[in-house]
């Protein structure tokens, strides 16, 4: 099978609507690059620059429908960028994505290997490793982020919900860490898939796991992660908060540095004690549950 690459020149602030536009048009990959352009911020040491202009190419088989994906994006983009399209000669996409995905340490206890690999400390706590076609392999700075917040805490006998979950990793993480239960929630069906793949392939006994989609009823957990986008994780707040019993921990990742005072703000009504963390040009909020609030300011 022949693919096609559509990249499409956008400024910074519509990389992430643009990307999930893609995604739901059928993109099996979507990839974001720099213009050339000169960076929003001057980076420190080994940090990624934030971009004013980049490049969200998205890869899909060559049947998409060219004329139906314009379409959908001069109805969400005012002015519409231009897509430059791209024909790739087939090749082992699967043989590329298996020598990119390499063993990675996240904390102090717990590693993510391939399902095809060989552990490097056999001893630790390895959570193997296929994501399918689902967002989760630890590569990404959202979810390392995730992983090593999991890793510092004591999960011992506690409930944990990882709403987003794609391929389970912060879900299945969190049991291999001595969680009792975890609840993994996602919209996609094939994130779901990839979850109850993992688990079993980790040896998750599928009584101390759920795999459900966001209509399902949440009970007060310990443990509330979501490694989503920022527009979503504000619009979810008060669903979220609902769903971390007094006393309890969040985790939010998936946002930008520059749109982490937003998603703090959407929350600081239900938690406190709010933390951050970055790597690379991306966030992670933490804090717990207060046992009251006020709906005053």
């Amino acid at each position: 099978m022949n693919w096609l690459q559509a990249h499409i020149p956008v400024e910074q602030d519509k990389a992430d609507a643009l990307e999930l536009l893609l995604l739901a048009s059928g993109a099996l990959s979507v990839t974001v690059t720099n213009l050339g352009s000169a960076p929003v911020l001057e980076p420190g040491p080994d940090e990624t620059p934030l971009w004013s202009s980049v490049c969200v190419t998205g890869l899909f088989e060559d049947r998409v429908d060219r004329a139906a994906l314009q379409y959908d994006i001069e109805g969400r983009f005012h002015p519409a960028p231009e897509i430059h399209w791209e024909n790739l000669q087939d090749q082992a996409w699967e043989r590329c994505w298996i020598e990119r995905f390499q063993p990675l340490r996240c904390g102090h206890k717990l590693w993510i290997c391939p399902s095809w690999s060989e552990p490097p400390e056999p001893n630790a706590i390895n959570l193997m490793l296929d994501p399918g076609l689902a967002f989760g392999s630890g590569g990404h700075a959202t979810t390392a982020l995730c992983l090593e917040w999991l890793d510092g805490r004591d999960l011992g006998d506690k409930i944990v919900i990882d709403y987003g979950c794609g391929s389970g990793i912060l879900a299945i993480a969190a049991l291999l860490l001595g969680a009792r239960h975890a609840i993994a929630v996602d919209i996609d069906p094939q994130a779901l898939a990839a979850t109850r793949e993992n688990a079993r392939r980790n040896g998750i006994d599928d009584s101390r796991l759920q795999v459900t989609t966001p209509t399902a009823t949440l009970p007060g957990a310990d443990v509330l992660v979501a490694n989503i986008l920022a527009e979503p994780l504000i619009e979810l707040a008060a669903t979220l908060a609902s769903a971390v019993k007094p006393g309890g921990e969040l985790c939010l990742s998936g946002m930008l540095n520059p749109q982490a005072e937003q998603v703090r703000n959407a929350f600081k009504l239900w938690f406190s004690d709010m933390t951050v963390a970055h790597r690379d040009e991306w966030t992670r909020i933490s804090g717990t549950k207060k046992s009251t609030f006020s709906c005053g300011r």
